[in-house]
């Protein structure tokens, strides 16, 4: 009887831990790196690198500092940095993720408390700052398997410099195998769909926030886009930009979206909402980043009106 602990219900044992959930992720993150790779070169793996091992030196330290125990092991951080160094150019300099890194981090994360305490997604909070600090290098992409800078299908859509796909010489194999302009972890949407699928299977996340998220992208873009966006293109919508590496990797993050099934998909309507009303008519060809972090802010409003049904008397 000793060894008896009596808690606080739920009296729930499962396997997963946080440790277990981190790495499964970044294990899931792994084919679309590799594909980064192959598709932009050995600088984009050394972005990659820059990215994660200063998330983890500034966990370290900030947790030393604050007189916590030490978890780099955990691989928050590890996921972290490198789901910031996916959302960045190959051609960045490679002070540009550690200085990212920090900021999601110290800011994002180590601020408000540490791991499950941060109401926002720390990966996005740095590549936010950065894209504010430093836009030139956050918008300046690299040709895929060349050297030469090139805009993004989004970005050419934005500016008029093209209405369809055969203007962009590009086809919808194109952006499935990663053959268009983007950053390193969102151009090979084939390697992000095995990813989600392996944490799908695994009953890691759920599909009911990258379900609605990708939908009502596609609606939307189906019934307003017009002749700007490709005569109601939806298929270019949903494949385009980081929508697919943000509906599964980033809008399914547990801490900073909503607990409940039905809260999920409330937060995956409001994400593809404020992706399409960014991406039509704001100043960025691209609004999924943005789009999860105002989203993350009514999290704990989702959580409070969508509650699990009670079921004592």
């Amino acid at each position: 009887m000793d060894n008896l602990i009596v808690s606080t219900s739920p009296h729930i044992h499962r396997k997963e831990s946080v440790s277990y959930i981190m790495w499964a992720v970044v294990i899931a993150l792994i084919p679309s790196g590799i594909a980064g790779v192959w598709i932009f070169g050995i600088g984009a793996l050394w972005v990659m690198l820059a990215g994660v091992f200063s998330a983890l030196l500034f966990e370290a330290l900030i947790c030393r500092l604050r007189g916590k125990k030490v978890s780099i092991l955990d691989a928050s951080a590890i996921l972290t940095g490198l789901l910031l160094s996916y959302n960045l150019p190959a051609n960045v300099p490679l002070w540009l993720p550690v200085v990212g890194s920090f900021v999601a981090i110290a800011v994002a994360k180590q601020a408000f408390g540490g791991l499950g305490r941060n109401i926002f997604n720390p990966a996005l909070v740095g590549r936010a700052f950065l894209l504010a600090a430093w836009p030139t290098y956050m918008t300046t992409f690299i040709k895929p398997y060349d050297s030469i800078t090139a805009a993004t299908p989004l970005a050419l859509l934005k500016e008029g410099k093209a209405l369809n796909l055969g203007q962009m010489n590009l086809s919808y194999f194109d952006f499935l195998t990663g053959g268009r302009g983007g950053c390193i972890g969102e151009v090979c949407i084939v390697a992000l769909l095995i990813g989600a699928l392996y944490l799908w299977v695994r009953k890691i996340i759920s599909l009911h926030a990258p379900f609605a998220f990708i939908t009502i992208v596609a609606l939307l873009s189906w019934i307003f886009s017009g002749e700007a966006l490709f005569k109601g293109d939806f298929i270019f919508a949903v494949l385009s930009g980081g929508l697919i590496l943000g509906a599964f990797f980033m809008a399914t993050d547990y801490v900073t979206t909503p607990l409940t099934a039905k809260g999920q998909f409330i937060f995956g309507l409001g994400c593809g909402l404020l992706t399409f009303v960014i991406r039509k008519w704001g100043g960025y060809p691209e609004g999924v980043s943005y789009s999860i972090l105002i989203m993350n802010a009514f999290v704990p409003l989702i959580d409070r009106f969508v509650r699990p049904k009670r079921y004592s008397p």
